[in-house]
């Protein structure tokens, strides 16, 4: 690909300065950062426990979160080599010298600062608890790509994935608002988890080569191209079977299954998965983001439909 330079050059050339930080900041992974609290304040409010301030000051808190990750990942990614003029996905603003290392790392501690003026806050609301996972999802953002041991490095980083975008967004959000945690939305965590774990194998599908010749031993990379199909499969109909167990199990309501209309989605993602390698798979990582905030918008529409109906009927 003698040519990639050239043409992210004629790409980048013309930026202005807001274009360069936004293009840093990589809105379009951000739903992935909005879907598991629209999912925990969702199943906040279902139980009656639902407050405005905790839910917005969760949201903007792992919006900021996951620019402040991105932008580490841009620099760390940098400095080990791992982003080169071959590189497959968007351009990155180290690598393509838009930002300098530094600029960049500034405007990761700036996130990272505003994220935890929303922690203090969350804190005075929900208690010690809060700083437990602000301080543990700071750690993880730069550990992912930094640090002596950088977790996406090893095979690490869909487990890493996985906790921080189900589990503990998702269970944290609630806390914040119902001040305990129960059941309810552990088991709705898990579909975000797989989700969102399902748009880093993409990203890593699509990277496996440029990612094993600059040393970073992903799990895609350790599994090779076809495991790494079957574990995008995996995650995806893992996340609607959870919500039908759950239904089946009564622990949430039969609304919950209006996630499963966006099952035409999620079987183009998965065709596209077994038909693609290299940059047309960026189409699917977008498209497993949308699938991502499609399904938390239904699974949480669910609940919210399932609860005013209750209260309808008792009243």
């Amino acid at each position: 690909m003698p040519d990639t330079s050239n043409r992210m050059a004629r790409k980048t050339e013309n930026l202005s300065q807001y274009e360069i930080w936004l293009l840093a900041a990589r809105p379009k992974t951000l739903p992935a950062a909005a879907a598991p609290v629209i999912v925990g304040s969702a199943v906040a409010f279902y139980d009656g426990s639902f407050r405005v301030g905790p839910a917005l000051a969760a949201l903007f808190g792992a919006l900021l979160l996951q620019i402040g990750a991105n932008l580490a990942n841009d620099v760390f990614d940098f400095h080990r080599g791992a982003d080169t003029v071959e590189r497959l996905g968007p351009a990155r603003v180290t690598q393509s010298g838009l930002l300098s290392p530094a600029q960049v790392l500034s405007g990761m501690w700036v996130c990272f600062g505003l994220a935890t003026i929303m922690g203090v806050y969350l804190t005075a609301v929900a208690g010690w608890p809060v700083v437990l996972i602000g301080a543990a999802s700071i750690l993880a953002a730069i550990a992912y790509t930094g640090g002596p041991i950088p977790l996406g490095y090893y095979g690490l980083g869909d487990l890493t994935v996985f906790l921080f975008f189900g589990p503990v967004a998702v269970c944290g959000t609630y806390y914040v608002q119902a001040g305990d945690v129960g059941l309810h939305p552990i088991l709705s965590s898990l579909p975000m988890g797989f989700l969102i774990t399902a748009i880093l194998v993409v990203n890593n599908l699509r990277d496996i080569e440029t990612d094993r010749a600059a040393g970073k031993r992903t799990l895609a990379v350790r599994l090779g191209e076809s495991a790494t199909r079957w574990e995008f499969l995996l995650l995806i109909v893992g996340a609607y079977l959870v919500a039908m167990f759950m239904v089946l199990f009564r622990v949430t309501p039969f609304w919950v299954l209006l996630s499963w209309l966006s099952t035409p989605l999620a079987a183009s993602m998965v065709r596209d998965v077994w038909r693609e390698k290299g940059r047309p798979l960026n189409s699917v990582l977008a498209g497993t983001g949308r699938l991502t905030l499609v399904f938390a918008l239904l699974f949480a529409l669910g609940l919210i439909v399932s609860r005013l109906l209750s209260e309808s009927v008792v009243n």
